[in-house]
């Protein structure tokens, strides 16, 4: 686990109700390699000084469902939602026991739900799954379906930069411009306080496309396979200690202090 995943943490750690002292839980349904993302959790929490770390492997709605993991979910102070495919994360805990206690924990009590990757991936009310970069804007490429709900209004890529995806943001934003795009950096993340309010922290970007102005589009008109054309939309980029109202739409750019040198 890198610095920035570590600082991540200590974020994370930060913002929960009790600090340290606190519950926390780590979700790896999404992973391939659930015990081994979960060891590396563990250790990194250990690294802060947070030992109370549990790891829950759910494979099934049935494990969803049950009533010794939903007690653990109540418990929790924290929870994670680990890198993987989000397809898993909605289609196994949608609907169920878990997903309901963290959906009335998440608006009635002072958690901390967090997500890497697909984990973020999810965390939206609609959620892309598929969809090749290269292809993205192609219509029909780009699938999308609903997400365990967190954050309402906004639909999140991730490895945004690196793997070019502003084409799945721009054709997913187009099919509901009343959603904000959110494109995740590599080595960056949002923290979304009150459920409004979101600050990018990490050294890389963040991409916010808001489609509410969009003047027109040929989606509904074109094959499939064919290119979708979009006009007017909005484009942000966020940066460590940018701040961004979900409410106002308003953003806030951060401006470092200079520094001298001799």
């Amino acid at each position: 686990m890198n610095f920035f995943e570590r600082g991540i943490l200590k974020r994370i750690t930060t913002e929960s109700s009790k600090n340290t002292a606190s519950r926390f839980e780590i979700i790896t349904t999404a992973s391939l390699i659930p015990e081994k993302v979960g060891e590396e959790y563990v250790k990194a929490f250990a690294q802060l000084d947070v030992h109370d770390v549990g790891v829950l492997n759910i494979c099934s709605r049935e494990q969803a469902n049950a009533l010794e993991n939903s007690e653990r979910v109540k418990a929790a102070d924290v929870i994670i939602f680990t890198g993987g495919d989000q397809l898993r994360l909605s289609s196994i805990f949608g609907g169920t026991a878990i997903h309901q206690i963290l959906l009335e924990k998440y608006a009635h009590e002072p958690i901390v739900i967090a997500g890497t990757s697909a984990g973020a991936a999810a965390s939206s009310k609609n959620m892309i799954y598929q969809g090749s970069s290269k292809d993205a804007l192609l219509k029909g490429e780009v699938k999308i379906t609903g997400g365990l709900g967190f954050i309402d209004g906004v639909i999140v890529d991730t490895h945004f930069v690196q793997r070019g995806r502003i084409g799945r943001l721009l054709y997913a934003t187009a099919s509901n411009p009343g959603i904000l795009g959110i494109g995740l950096g590599e080595d960056t993340g949002l923290y979304i306080s009150g459920g409004n309010t979101m600050e990018a922290i990490g050294s890389g970007m963040v991409i916010l496309v808001d489609g509410r102005n969009m003047a027109d589009t040929n989606l509904t008109d074109v094959e499939m396979g064919q290119p979708v054309s979009i006009s007017n939309m909005t484009v942000h980029t966020m940066s460590d200690g940018d701040v961004y109202d979900l409410a106002t739409h308003k953003l806030t750019i951060h401006h470092p202090k200079s520094i001298s040198i001799g």
